[in-house]
């Protein structure tokens, strides 16, 4: 961990003379899935020296080999193989949530469609195996579209929509996973919050709402709305984003995150590329672009937040301040405090989007890549 003092100079912008600088950006360690599949989905444990992924890969009989695994966050060992199936069913690691709780999805299949959706936790992660089910009220219709990242507390925010020929409600509730509770699931009439516009949801601790980011995906559309819905009341509230800049527009949001402590909402919008902040109480922000970003390409894809040091985390697969990729790390008041550089992530080969999983006790984190194929993760420090 980086002592204190050195952490009060580094935001002072002057490092200790003659004092050698903790090294950051890009990690040596990598973490392999065990088996050379796909990684679909991972996490780190904040409060714990353990992560969890699953994996899945095509097998030549036509079966597919998926597993679930925890790994060392210091040395990249793959420690348990949690579960292991080689037959039509896929595993899908959520995240981890409340106090080092693994929250996998596995998706049972029968004749090529999802008949049943089974969620199994790791409580806790370092048991390394399945101890028991969380059972949201959800059926084989209702398919989540994210959990919010906010490890340390006992709500996760839980955003879903109803997937059938009469309607693609979408949908928000708050559960505390690890006591298997759940709140009454909260409604967003407004259509532009549906499955296809890819909205985005995060959870802000000290109101009990859930935040919930979307934008028309099309090229040139309006700008992002925000629904801000009470999950103890039910109540949902909406404002207006901050508008595109000619001639580029936001299109859809990529990244949501939350500092609940000062309630500031960061995003990143794929058009035109910028990374917005915003106030959640007045609902005012504004927006600015990447450092040096000048492409769409340069967009801006997951955002994490660090509450221990008050940093919000962009990731950016095509990098405007390196080569490769870089993920891009803002203060509250929306300054570029670095930019790491020379990652290779991207969307584009993921079944699971870009993840940047973090350690904020000692400064650390995993992020996608190297490996094009998606097979691996990579570690980094900042």
């Amino acid at each position: 961990m980086v002592a204190v003092a050195a952490v009060c100079l580094f935001w002072l912008g002057s490092p200790i003379p003659g004092m050698a600088q903790a090294p950051v950006g890009p990690g040596k360690t990598l973490v392999h899935s065990k088996f050379g599949g796909q990684i679909f989905g991972f996490d780190i444990d904040q409060n714990g020296t353990e992560g969890v992924l699953s994996e899945s890969q095509l097998l030549s009989d036509g079966n597919v080999l998926a597993a679930v695994e925890t790994f060392d966050q210091k040395t990249g060992q793959i420690l348990t193989v949690v579960s292991k199936t080689e037959t039509q069913d896929d595993f899908l690691t959520m995240g981890i949530v409340g106090a080092s709780v693994g929250l996998i999805e596995r998706e049972h299949v029968t004749g090529g469609f999802v008949t049943r959706r089974i969620y199994e936790e790791l409580n806790p992660l370092s048991a390394n195996k399945f101890t028991g089910m969380w059972t949201p009220p959800l059926t084989t219709e209702d398919i989540i579209l994210g959990i919010s990242r906010n490890q340390g507390v006992p709500t996760t925010a839980i955003l879903y929509f109803v997937n059938n020929a009469e309607n693609f409600d979408t949908f928000v509730f708050g559960s505390n996973i690890s006591a298997n509770t759940f709140e009454t699931p909260v409604e967003l009439t407004d259509p532009t919050f549906m499955e296809s516009n890819l909205p985005s949801v995060a959870y802000d601790s000290k109101t009990n709402e859930a935040v919930i980011a979307s934008a028309d995906s099309s090229v040139g559309g309006p700008p992002p709305v925000f629904a801000l819905a009470d999950l103890t009341t039910g109540a949902v509230s909406e404002f207006t984003g901050v508008p595109g800049l000619p001639p580029f527009r936001q299109g859809s949001i990529n990244g949501l995150a939350v500092d609940s402590e000062d309630g500031i909402a960061c995003t990143t919008t794929e058009v035109d590329f910028r990374v917005e902040f915003y106030n959640l109480k007045t609902q005012t922000g504004f927006a600015e672009a990447l450092p040096g970003a000048t492409s769409q390409l340069q967009s801006g894809s997951d955002v994490e937040y660090d509450p221990i040091h008050k940093l919000f985390f962009v990731a950016q697969s095509v990098s405007s301040t390196g080569n490769g990729s870089s993920i891009q790390v803002y203060n509250t008041q929306g300054k570029v405090v670095e930019s790491l550089n020379g990652f290779n992530f991207s969307n584009a080969s993921n079944v699971v989007f870009t993840h940047i999983a973090l350690n904020p006790s000692n400064r650390s984190g995993y992020v996608d890549g190297p490996a094009s194929n998606v097979t691996e993760i990579q570690s980094f420090t900042y």
